[in-house]
């Protein structure tokens, strides 16, 4: 292979369509812009106006707040890490933290902390350490004889 041999696949790269060049070229004239107007000419930027009319975005109500620096968790089932015990991913003898969780592929990034949930059935007796909980899932672990401790407030 020599540089003088290398080229595109076919249909691969395309011309350019020059317009304005003449009536020939059937794009002459008005280059496809159409007929007079604001949009016929150079330097038009009109997202969501709508002709004077109130825009869409502006007649729809506003709902709610969305909080900038809220708390991010990732969310974890207990039934999934049971699924993970018993496929030998995760040690059951020893303690699991956040950081467990992730170098076994359970969970793909901390975030603020990692927040266990009870959905699916969970019968290991270990040792949990994440940044949060729901009441059912530390009951689950704690009916199966495990213990589940939570670093934040976000345990409710």
């Amino acid at each position: 292979m020599k540089l003088h041999e290398l080229h595109d696949n076919p249909g691969a790269t395309k011309k350019r369509m020059r317009v304005g060049r003449g009536p020939g070229s059937g794009k002459g004239k008005t280059a496809g812009r159409g007929v007079k107007g604001q949009t016929s000419r150079s330097g038009v930027a009109i997202n969501a106006f709508e002709g004077g009319q109130m825009p869409l975005y502006q007649r729809l109500p506003k709902r709610g707040f969305n909080q900038p620096n809220r708390k991010r968790y990732a969310v974890v089932n207990l039934g999934l890490v049971q699924k993970f015990i018993d496929a030998g991913k995760i040690d059951a003898k020893a303690p699991i933290t956040e950081e467990v969780l992730v170098a076994s592929g359970l969970v793909r990034r901390q975030r603020d902390g990692i927040r266990l949930l009870a959905k699916g059935d969970f019968t290991a007796k270990v040792e949990i350490a994440v940044t949060g909980a729901s009441k059912p899932a530390v009951e689950a672990v704690a009916k199966a004889g495990g213990i589940l401790t939570t670093t934040a407030a976000a345990a409710e």
